[in-house]
């Protein structure tokens, strides 16, 4: 039975892992062949892990804190080098809002249960206000022009990320109110369930590989890479290479320090409501599984 992993375009390492052999390369040795599950919403990887619809899974902070809070019994296994400039929030550039505080009582536009989450709610929380009362997060509907309701007024800030933030920098409409670097490491995380990580370490150190590679073709070809994500997801292809040249495309494996990081962010969510209980984030943390990824990764440079 073939080891299937989620993908869905928010993580660009497992989005680009899908369009190469590199999964199956890595598996072979171990007599396995791996499959791809195809899904648009990131904060679903979850469910998906628990319910056995996949093995493996990828997103930003905030989707395995709030799998965890769910009761999903899942273990870390990598995660990428610090994104500082993945994204960004972006207010109007002569518009009102002159600092985080001057968010209060307005609409933020954002990937709601996604890394996003995770940076307005710090960022808010530094300024004494709260994510679950003081301002009024929304997801963006689809093919909703966020840049427009921007100069509107219609909102006060939007959380951007990849082509679009790069067309948002390039038009000079709109001031970073808050880099996503000032506030958090915004890591890509990679998780898995508890049974698949005890009983097969030696396929998650197989796709920690497969996934370093992946990340390295895309390092090596990013004018590819970028017509890629164009095609397929839209945006302009100079936008796409911008959003990727952004990126670390580094992995390392799961440890101590990015515990504290996540314990943080669980801490946070708790305080304001996002979650419904208080977590201990290190019961997701296998130190065994370290030393074997942290070998795959080497190997796979």
């Amino acid at each position: 039975m073939a080891i299937t992993l989620g993908v869905h375009a928010s993580n660009p390492s497992l989005y680009y892992l899908s369009r190469l052999t590199y999964l199956d390369e890595e598996l072979a040795p171990l007599g396995e062949t791996g499959a791809f599950h195809h899904y648009a919403d990131g904060t679903r990887t979850g469910a998906l892990l628990a319910d056995g619809t996949i093995d493996f899974g990828g997103t930003g902070s905030t989707p395995p804190v709030t799998a965890q809070a769910a009761g999903h019994d899942l273990v870390y296994a990598a995660v990428s080098a610090p994104r500082p400039d993945h994204g960004a929030l972006l207010v109007l550039a002569d518009g009102p809002v002159a600092s985080v505080a001057d968010l209060k009582g307005g609409t933020v536009v954002l990937g709601v249960g996604s890394w996003q989450t995770h940076l307005l709610a710090k960022a808010l929380h530094a300024e004494g206000l709260s994510y679950a009362s003081d301002v009024t997060p929304v997801r963006p509907a689809v093919d909703e022009d966020q840049a427009q309701r921007l100069r509107d007024g219609e909102i006060l800030g939007w959380i951007a990320q990849g082509a679009e933030l790069a067309a948002a920098r390039r038009s000079g409409r709109f001031r970073e109110l808050i880099r996503t670097g000032d506030v958090i490491t915004d890591r890509s995380v990679f998780f898995t369930r508890r049974d698949f990580a005890t009983e097969r370490p030696e396929a998650v150190a197989a796709i920690s590989a497969a996934l370093r590679r992946a990340d390295a073709w895309v390092a090596a070809n990013p004018a590819e890479a970028a017509a890629i994500a164009a095609a397929d997801l839209g945006g302009a292809v100079e936008d796409w290479q911008q959003a990727l040249a952004a990126l670390p495309w580094r992995l390392e494996p799961a440890t101590a320090e990015f515990v504290a990081e996540q314990q943080e962010a669980a801490d946070i969510f708790h305080g304001v409501g996002f979650i419904d209980r208080a977590l201990t984030v290190a019961d997701a943390h296998l130190p065994a599984l370290e030393a074997p990824v942290a070998a795959a990764l080497a190997k796979a440079v």
